[in-house]
């Protein structure tokens, strides 16, 4: 499967810091076997933001996957970027994403990560930590192809999940 990855980090954008969580997200899906054919770090910035996501969807990936700026900081602007671009809303890969860590990582909760789909690709907006990109990669790894299967037609899998 052909999957985007994107930074939504001002610090990673001009260089001040490592993008160390797109990386790992990178190697994660490449690991699984995925495409990444689209890798961008863009600033925390709405336009910035949509315009990544728009050149993701021209180069055909059906996973659009973002990390960083879910927080509650004044920057951190990926949900208000991709909302409105959403077709429909998948609440419950972002419940999902919030609840895996929580036992761990209390403050996971305050991510406002959302998930859904724009046309026929999924959207899924990972926190920006490293950390919270392995346990969003644990909660999406069993339910990523099945998801892009349903987003291009396919029907229901055996025993007829979701």
């Amino acid at each position: 499967m052909k999957a985007a990855v994107i930074t939504c980090s001002n610090r990673s954008a001009t260089g001040a810091r490592p993008d160390d969580s797109g990386e790992i997200l990178v190697g994660m899906l490449t690991d699984a076997g995925h495409e990444v054919v689209l890798r961008r770090v863009v600033r925390d910035d709405v336009a910035a933001i949509r315009a990544a996501i728009s050149d993701a969807l021209a180069a055909g990936a059906p996973a659009v996957l973002t990390t960083g700026g879910t927080g509650l900081t004044p920057t951190d602007l990926t949900p208000e970027a991709v909302v409105p671009l959403l077709d429909r809303s998948v609440p419950g890969i972002a419940e999902a994403l919030r609840a895996a860590s929580s036992d761990a990582v209390p403050t996971s909760v305050l991510s406002r990560g959302v998930a859904g789909t724009i046309g026929t690709a999924l959207v899924v907006t990972l926190p920006g930590s490293p950390g919270g990109v392995r346990d969003g990669m644990a909660v999406l790894a069993p339910l990523l192809d099945h998801a892009v299967e349903q987003l291009a037609g396919g029907d229901h899998g055996p025993g007829g999940g979701p």
